[in-house]
């Protein structure tokens, strides 16, 4: 065999050798991205960030631990806020929201009401919330809230549609009242009276679940 024969073949093996590698490195990055679980971030107030309850019981820990049960491979992510507007959230978005982060629950807009803020800025907040994060690619499931009656009809009127009307807008799930089935029940809220007790949690995690696997299959998708 002469030596340029064994010249091409010696080229051809490492050229081999390195698809071998090559094809290893991508089997195993695939493997590695499979293996990691879905990020969901639970953008939100008090109502989602446990306010005065224990560990475990708050509205992320309570819902991953509920998903966990059901097969999904998900991680939830407490990114609420005691006290805080949908301009807080906002202006916190980008950190809040890492780059990792799958999907996004949205639940804010209690404290506005709460402070008679103007609707229409609540709106713009909101608007800018879901958007930039549609436009990341982000799955988005917007958590509704309604106006206290005392406030007026007109605050009422101009509140309540924001949250479908937006998650409309951006093609992003809704579920239209995110305190459904607990608030004024008096069993199911801590002494303030608008606060969720653990057992309060229970019950919108429980209303809550179908939606949110939605979400993932949304996240897992993209």
């Amino acid at each position: 065999m002469g030596p340029d024969i064994i010249k091409i073949q010696t080229v051809m093996r490492l050229k081999l050798y390195q698809l071998v590698a090559i094809l290893a490195s991508i089997l195993c990055l695939s493997v590695s991205a499979q293996a990691d679980p879905l990020k969901l971030v639970v953008l939100g107030d008090s109502l989602s960030a446990g306010y005065q309850l224990g560990a475990g019981e708050g509205f992320p820990e309570q819902l991953q631990k509920a998903l966990r049960e059901k097969g999904h491979d998900v991680e939830v992510i407490n990114a609420g806020v005691s006290g805080d507007t949908s301009s807080g959230g906002l202006s916190r978005l980008d950190w809040s929201v890492g780059p990792d982060a799958d999907a996004v629950i949205v639940e804010l807009g209690a404290n506005d009401m709460l402070r008679a803020i103007p609707p229409q800025k609540t709106r713009e907040n909101i608007e800018a919330i879901v958007g930039g994060l549609t436009q990341r690619g982000v799955a988005v499931l917007v958590a509704g809230m309604m106006a206290q009656r005392n406030l007026g009809d007109d605050y009422a009127e101009a509140f309540d549609p924001i949250f479908p009307e937006v998650a409309k807008a951006h093609d992003a799930l809704l579920y239209p009242f995110f305190l459904e089935g607990v608030a004024l029940n008096p069993d199911l809220n801590l002494s303030d009276g608008m606060h969720p007790n653990a057992e309060g949690v229970s019950v919108m995690v429980r209303n809550m679940l179908p939606i949110v696997e939605t979400l993932l299959k949304q996240a897992s998708a993209s």
